[in-house]
């Protein structure tokens, strides 16, 4: 059932009123406190609606009330307005980024979750480059002496992976480029994950005359296939702590395990991997039950329009959805253009 206008008003009054303070909330503070034109009776009727429709509820029955997470749901769909950051935010933003200074992608990534966490005071989760997301689009054997070379594989999104290896004597220069040709010609454009064993057997047969320079040119691809992909940063993972909801002992521990697993957290964050913007789970809407007394607001990053990465931050439901929506944004758009 759609809100009438007044219904909206009292209840972004609520949510308003208790993310900044913690406590429930009452019609006599949502009367003095906001200039809604309307009467503390009203509101307290307007509040008992909104309560049996689902959207608040109220924690004791002598207390105030508290928005559900079909409240938040609503607020954050229709009622919410993202502001733009000032010009002092992005500077504050950019200089936890801190891009002029960086050039590794691991120490970017390392300063977007320490950045991120500081920032909203919330704990940050994003996933690192993910290798098996790109598609091969080169090799090269790179010979360094009579003896050693190097190969190293390039992807469509700028992975490099390379590693010295020992070049047969069996080899000329020419009949090294036939070799890197004919990979080259059979894997480009096929994502990492898609190079699989099977495919590699059938190239070293095809190429069985030359299978001292292939097994060492296909270990740094199996390699490659086998490597931890799932790399996710924490930031700030005691800041959720001390928000007031989990000073619970079984909920520190639910989220301190859930920290502990990146598994769990890969697969909490993995299927915002295919979302084009910001994307926010409140509650039970996260189906990791550690995370269910949380509100997850995510946002992919990108090469070449290729999604390769997540940025997350975690918070309790009554988080600064505006605030951290406008600052992840920011965040993933500053790191499609780095990339």
């Amino acid at each position: 059932m759609p809100l009438n206008e007044r219904k909206k008003q009292i209840l972004y009054a609520v949510v308003k009123e208790h993310v900044n303070n913690a406590e429930p909330v009452g019609s006599r503070t949502l009367a003095r406190r906001y200039n809604l034109g309307f009467s503390s009776a009203t509101i307290r009727n307007e509040m008992a609606d909104l309560e049996e429709m689902g959207y608040l509820k109220q924690p004791h029955t002598s207390a105030g009330r508290i928005p559900s997470e079909k409240g938040y749901r609503y607020y954050v769909d229709f009622l919410m307005e993202v502001p733009a950051l000032t010009e002092e935010e992005e500077i504050r933003l950019n200089k936890a980024l801190k891009l002029e200074k960086m050039r590794e992608i691991e120490q970017i990534i390392q300063n977007v979750s320490k950045g991120l966490s500081e920032i909203t005071n919330y704990t940050s989760l994003v996933i690192a480059p993910q290798l098996t997301k790109s598609a091969f689009k080169e090799m090269r054997i790179i010979p360094i002496d009579e003896q050693r070379g190097i190969v190293v594989l390039i992807t469509d999104t700028g992975f490099i992976k390379n590693k010295i290896i020992n070049l047969p004597r069996m080899l000329n220069p020419q009949e090294l480029n036939q070799v890197v040709n004919y990979l080259n010609k059979r894997l480009r454009g096929l994502a990492i994950d898609q190079v699989t064993n099977s495919l590699l057997r059938e190239l070293k047969r095809d190429l069985f005359h030359r299978i001292e320079i292939l097994e060492q040119a296909f270990l740094l691809l199996e390699e490659s296939l086998s490597e931890d992909d799932n790399r996710i940063f924490l930031g700030g993972t005691t800041k959720i702590l001390n928000q007031p909801e989990f000073k619970n002992v079984e909920k520190i521990k639910r989220l301190l395990s859930l920290f502990e697993q990146d598994s769990l957290l890969m697969s909490l964050l993995s299927s915002a991997l295919e979302k084009k913007d910001v994307w926010v789970k409140i509650g039970k809407e996260n189906k990791l039950k550690e995370a269910q007394e949380c509100s997850l607001v995510t946002a992919s990053y990108k090469v070449g329009g290729k999604t390769i990465g997540t940025i997350g931050v975690l918070g309790p439901t009554r988080m600064q959805y505006a605030k951290v929506i406008a600052i992840v944004k920011y965040f993933a758009e500053q790191l499609n253009q780095l990339f």
